[in-house]
C-alpha cells in the first residue's frame, strides 16, 4: 500500500488528474449502466408479460363466437394467424380448450403435448393467469385466459412467450448500454485530458518560473501581456505615471499611479481599490492568472530588494575597507569591544603591541591577552565606564621587553539608540613626546643650574684669586723647607683646585665664543689618545682607535673638543679601573652630513635610571672625592655649542664591543658615548643617523 501511494505521489499532476477523472467517469458510468440495465430489463420483461397478457385476453375475446358456433376451422385460423404474424418471433404456441379440457385448436406441428393441460389453471373470475414453464429444452412464459360469456365459461385460451427471446432482447439492451457508457467514458477521458493539459500547462509554467527564481533568475514572465494596457483603455497621456508603457506588469500592482480613483497604496491594498476599475475588469484573469501575476510581482519585488541589498553590501564593504585602511595605517592602537568586553575589532598597531594576530584577539577578552593582574584592572575600569557612561582619558607608563613606554589612552562608550553597546579604546604612543618633555625639563634645569653656578662661580672667583695671590706672595717670604711654607703650599694647591672648579663652572654656565677653525677630528682623537695612553697603561688599560679616514675636516674649536675627548677617556678609564679596553670609533653617517664618534669601555656600566642623569651638573656615579660631577656637564655644553649631540647607552651594543685579543678577558657591560657633530653648519641635519643604535625604551 505504501509503495502504491509512493508510486502515485511520483506521478505528474496531469497524470493524476487524468487518472482521477477516469476513475470517476468509469465508476459513474458503470453505476449508471447497471441502473439503466436493471430498469431497462425490468421494463422489457414487463412489456413482454403485458404483451402476453394482452394477446391471451384478446385471443379469448375473439374465440367466443367461434366456440359458440363450434367453428373449429376458424379457431385454428385464429391461433395460427397469431403465431405466424408475430413479428418478434417470441410467441411459441397458442391453443384453445373447451370447458371440459378438450383441445379445440392449437399451433403445435408435432402433436399436442397433453402435459400442458395440467399446468397454469386459471379461475373463472381471473382475467388471466401466468406461469413460467421449463420444458427441459427451453423456458416459457405461459399465459391462460378464460373464455367467458357472461358468467358462463366456454373454455380457456393458452399462449406461451419464449423466455430466451425476451432475455436476448434484454442482453441486446445491456450491450447497447455498455457500449454507450464506454463511448461516454472515452469522450469524458478525452475531455478531461484536454482540461488537465490546459490547467497543468499553466501550473508547469509557474513551476518552471519558480525553478528559475531558485536558480537566481528573477526576470521571469509567465502571464501574457494584455491586449490593451491601462493607458490605452483610460486614454492616459501622463508619462510620469510609473505604469505608463509598462507592458510587463499590471498597473494594480504598481504603487503611485496617476489613474483617477486609484489609491497610492502598494499591493495588496491597491488591488482592493482596483477591482471596479475598467482596466482590471478587462485584463484580470482566473485564479491561475492571478497567481501568475502575483508570482511575477513577488519576483520583481524580490529582485529590487536583492539589488538594494547588494548596493548596501557594496557600500558597507567599501566603508569597511576604508575604515580598516584608516585604522591599519594609523600608529594609534584602536580596539572595539562589545558590552561584554569581548573584542569585536582591532587594528594592526594593537596586534603588534600585544604580539598576536587579529584572528587570535577578536572574540576574546583581556583575560586571553594580558596578564591576570592587568586584565582584572582593565575589566573593572572598563565596566565602570560602561556603567557610568563617562569617558576616560589618561596617560600610563608600561615597562616591557623594549623598556619604558608612555601611552595616552582614551576610552569612550559606544551608544546606539540610547543604549551602550560597546567600548571604543584608542592608545597613542607618546614616549617620544615624553622624552622631549624630559629633555626640555632637563635643558631648562641645566640652564637654571648654569645660571646659578655661573653666579656663584663669579662671586667666588674674585676672593679665590685674592687667596691664591696672597698665598703665592707668602710663599716667597719663607724658605721652601719651612713648615709654614709647606702649609701655605697646601693652601695654594687647594686654591688651584678650587680655581679649576670655578673655571669649569664658568665654562658650563657661559656660552663662550668659539675659536672655530677647520680641524681634523681624527687628529684630535689621536692627540688626546697619545696624551693619556701612557697614564692608562699603568692600569693596563688599552685604547683602540678605529677611525674613518673618509671624514672631511670640520669647523670647530680644537682645544675645547680635546677637552671633550679627555673627559670621555678619563670617565672610561675610571669605569674600567684596571685591565680593560677603550674603543674609540669615528665614522661618517650614510647621508654624509654628520660624523659620529663612539667611545666605548669595558667598565662596570651605568644603571638605566642613571643614564638620563649623567649629564646633570654635580651628578656622578663615582665614589666620594673621585669626581665633581661637572665633567660630562661641561662636555654636554661644548658639544651643544658645536651644534652636536651627545648620548650614552649601557650596556654596550654588540657591534661596538671590542673583540681585539687585548680585550678578550673578563669585562663589565660597559658604556658607550656617542658624539654627533655636523659636517656643515651649526646644527645637526633633521634625518636620523642609522649607524647609531637606538636606546631601547
Amino acid at each position: 500500500m505504501h509503495a502504491a501511494f509512493h508510486y502515485l505521489s511520483r506521478l505528474s499532476f496531469q497524470t493524476k488528474i487524468n487518472i482521477g477523472l477516469a476513475l470517476i467517469i468509469v465508476c459513474f458510468g458503470l453505476l449508471l449502466g447497471a441502473i439503466n440495465y436493471a430498469v431497462s430489463s425490468r421494463a422489457v420483461l414487463r412489456e413482454a408479460l403485458l404483451r402476453g397478457e394482452v394477446l391471451s385476453v384478446n385471443l379469448s375475446a375473439r374465440s367466443v363466437e367461434s366456440i359458440l358456433s363450434m367453428n373449429f376451422l376458424r379457431l385454428t385460423n385464429l391461433v395460427t394467424e397469431m403465431v405466424d404474424r408475430d413479428d418478434r418471433k417470441d410467441l411459441v404456441y397458442a391453443f384453445i380448450v373447451d370447458r371440459h379440457g378438450q383441445v379445440m385448436a392449437h399451433t403445435f406441428r408435432d402433436g399436442f403435448p397433453v402435459a400442458l393441460l395440467q399446468v397454469n389453471q386459471v379461475g373463472d373470475l381471473q382475467p388471466f393467469g401466468m406461469t413460467l414453464l421449463d420444458t427441459g429444452r427451453e423456458r416459457l412464459y405461459d399465459f391462460a385466459a378464460p373464455v367467458m360469456v357472461g358468467s358462463t365459461r366456454l373454455g380457456t385460451v393458452r399462449i406461451a412467450l419464449s423466455h430466451s427471446t425476451i432475455k436476448a432482447a434484454i442482453d441486446r439492451l445491456m450491450w447497447i448500454n455498455l457500449v454507450a457508457t464506454a463511448g461516454a467514458t472515452l469522450l469524458a477521458l478525452i475531455g478531461s485530458t484536454f482540461f488537465a493539459r490546459t490547467v497543468t500547462r499553466r501550473i508547469n509554467a509557474l513551476r518552471h518560473s519558480a525553478e528559475q527564481v531558485v536558480k537566481g533568475n528573477l526576470d521571469v514572465q509567465i502571464s501574457l501581456a494584455p491586449d490593451r494596457s491601462c493607458w490605452e483603455i483610460m486614454d492616459c497621456k501622463e508619462k510620469r505615471c510609473p505604469a505608463h508603457e509598462d507592458r510587463l506588469r499590471r498597473c494594480w500592482y504598481i504603487a503611485g499611479t496617476f489613474c483617477p480613483g486609484c489609491s497610492s497604496h502598494n499591493f495588496p491594498e491597491k488591488l482592493d481599490d482596483c477591482r471596479n476599475c475598467p482596466v482590471y475588469r478587462r485584463n484580470a484573469g482566473d485564479e491561475i492568472q492571478s497567481l501568475a501575476e502575483s508570482f511575477e510581482f513577488m519576483a520583481l519585488t524580490l529582485k529590487d530588494h536583492i539589488e538594494e541589498l547588494r548596493r548596501s553590501e557594496r557600500n558597507l564593504a567599501r566603508q569597511k575597507q576604508l575604515l580598516n585602511t584608516i585604522l591599519d595605517v594609523t600608529p594609534d592602537m584602536v580596539t572595539l569591544q562589545d558590552e561584554e568586553l569581548v573584542y569585536l575589532a582591532v587594528n594592526k598597531a594593537f596586534c603588534r603591541h600585544v604580539g598576536r594576530e587579529e584572528g587570535e584577539i577578536v572574540g576574546g577578552t583581556d583575560f586571553d591577552i594580558f596578564s591576570d593582574e592587568q586584565a582584572d584592572r582593565n575589566f573593572h575600569e572598563d565596566m565602570q565606564i560602561l556603567l557610568t557612561s563617562h569617558p576616560l582619558s589618561k596617560e600610563i607608563m608600561t615597562r616591557g621587553g623594549k623598556g619604558k613606554k608612555w601611552h595616552h589612552v582614551v576610552k569612550v562608550p559606544v551608544v546606539e539608540n540610547g543604549k551602550i553597546i560597546g567600548l571604543l579604546t584608542t592608545a597613542r604612543d607618546i614616549t617620544v613626546v615624553k622624552q622631549y618633555q624630559e629633555k626640555l625639563i632637563h635643558s631648562q634645569k641645566m640652564e637654571d643650574l648654569g645660571r646659578l653656578a655661573g653666579g656663584v662661580a663669579h662671586e667666588i672667583n674674585t676672593p679665590l684669586s685674592i687667596i691664591l695671590g696672597y698665598s703665592q706672595l707668602l710663599l716667597k717670604d719663607f724658605p721652601a723647607d719651612d713648615p709654614v711654607a709647606q702649609d701655605i703650599g697646601i693652601i695654594e694647591k687647594q686654591a688651584q683646585v678650587c680655581r679649576k672648579i670655578v673655571a669649569d663652572l664658568l665654562s658650563f654656565s657661559r656660552t663662550t665664543e668659539q675659536a672655530a677653525q677647520p680641524m681634523d677630528i681624527n687628529d684630535s682623537l689621536r692627540e688626546v689618545a697619545e696624551l693619556v695612553e701612557h697614564i692608562f697603561r699603568q692600569n693596563r688599560i688599552v685604547i683602540n682607535l678605529r677611525l674613518d679616514e673618509r671624514i672631511p675636516p670640520i669647523s670647530g674649536d680644537k682645544e675645547r673638543l680635546k677637552q671633550v675627548w679627555i673627559n670621555l677617556y678619563n670617565n672610561a678609564a675610571d669605569a674600567i679601573g684596571d685591565d680593560g679596553c677603550i674603543s674609540v670609533t669615528s665614522k661618517l653617517c650614510a647621508h654624509r652630513r654628520r660624523l659620529v664618534v663612539a667611545v666605548a669601555d669595558t667598565g662596570s656600566g651605568v644603571a638605566e635610571d642613571d643614564l638620563d642623569k649623567i649629564f646633570e651638573p654635580f651628578f656622578t656615579t663615582k665614589p666620594v672625592d673621585k669626581g665633581t660631577g661637572l665633567g660630562l656637564s661641561v662636555t654636554f655644553g661644548i658639544i651643544k655649542d658645536h651644534g652636536g649631540r651627545i648620548s650614552a647607552i649601557s650596556p654596550v651594543p654588540s657591534e661596538y664591543v671590542d673583540d681585539s685579543p687585548a680585550c678578550s678577558g673578563d669585562s663589565g657591560p660597559g658604556t658607550v658615548f656617542f658624539v654627533e657633530l655636523p659636517l656643515e653648519g651649526n646644527e645637526l641635519p633633521p634625518d636620523e643617523c642609522i649607524e647609531i643604535p637606538k636606546k631601547e625604551t
